[in-house]
């Protein structure tokens, strides 16, 4: 049976942003500067939309692009960083104020802001960072705290003994990488708790449930499962399901997407990190507007990360 789980709910996600940075960046004058009683126009080049997460950021976006008389303009990469760089030459074609850059890949990316830098664009990016040229700002959630709470989580649910499974995203990615880094420097200290396999889903479903019921076929005894978002830990909960195991594995998302959420109420899933991608689309527009108008702003904006559990999952804020 599942091992119930201490109290430490890590309380009600904050609207409250954490700045984190080394000072601010002027933003470069641009057209919208020069005449703000002209509508400001704002491209986004979005890595995927095919994923709840994003989707949402891009409605997040929408929601404030429209409360702020903002022209927002958007592209979908499907995950495919060659079709991303090929999106922002066609977004940098219809010159807008600012651009706002959702990367596939981090290294990919960084073509894609030389040429923004090359056309004198203001350019910054959210979510995933970008391993190159000049961003004027990085807009995203702590993704190594969020590994880390994941990570605690499980050792305590689990009285920090038993055997664990991590199924990651994208490892080009930085966010995957850290929300790794996170969960392992988390584990490594419960010397009682052994990760039995860890393994790349890509953050997709679909990858997730495949990869899932692969390591459930070759390990009859896991005791928790840490997916590093919340697709994957759908893809899992599915496989484990299937697998007639719900009540014998503990398991942790993060982002918390409604069908995560839905899962904690019904008892199915136990746990997620609260990283409201909402609320990232809403920022991501905010900043453009004042990047827009000549005003200066951090070089890193860090949203806060709440753990989400079956106790407190009423009082959490997702828009």
């Amino acid at each position: 049976m599942k091992k119930k789980i201490c109290a430490i709910l890590a309380g009600v996600f904050l609207m409250a942003i954490a700045l984190n940075g080394c000072g601010s960046k002027e933003a470069p004058e641009t057209e919208g500067s020069k005449q703000e009683s002209k509508k400001l126009k704002v491209g986004l080049s979005m890595n995927t939309l095919n994923n709840p997460f994003f989707v949402a950021v891009k409605e997040g976006a929408e929601a404030q692009a429209k409360e702020s008389g903002i022209e927002l303009i958007v592209s979908d990469a499907q995950n495919n960083p060659s079709q991303q760089l090929a999106d922002v030459e066609n977004l940098i074609s219809q010159k807008p104020d600012v651009l706002i850059l959702d990367p596939a890949d981090s290294d990919a990316i960084v073509q894609a802001v030389k040429k923004a830098n090359e056309a004198k664009i203001a350019v910054f990016t959210i979510d995933r960072q970008a391993n190159g040229g000049e961003v004027l700002t990085h807009i995203g959630f702590d993704a190594i705290k969020s590994g880390n709470i994941a990570g605690e989580y499980l050792a305590k649910a689990l009285n920090g003994k038993g055997k664990v499974v991590e199924i990651q995203g994208i490892l080009g990615t930085n966010v995957a990488q850290d929300r790794s880094k996170g969960f392992n420097e988390a584990i490594a200290k419960y010397p009682d708790i052994e990760i039995i396999a860890k393994q790349s889903a890509n953050f997709d479903r679909g990858q997730a449930l495949n990869v899932m019921e692969n390591i459930l076929q070759a390990n009859p005894e896991i005791d928790g499962i840490y997916a590093a978002n919340d697709e994957m830990v759908m893809g899992a909960l599915s496989a484990v399901e299937a697998a007639g195991r719900l009540d014998k594995i503990n398991m942790i998302g993060c982002d918390a997407i409604d069908p995560a959420l839905e899962a904690i109420k019904q008892g199915k899933l136990e746990a997620t990190i609260a990283e409201p991608p909402f609320f990232l689309g809403k920022e991501a527009i905010i900043t453009a507007e004042k990047i827009a108008k000549g005003e200066s702003v951090e070089e890193s904006v860090i949203l806060p990360s709440n753990l989400v559990t079956k106790e407190n999952i009423d009082q959490i804020k997702t828009r």
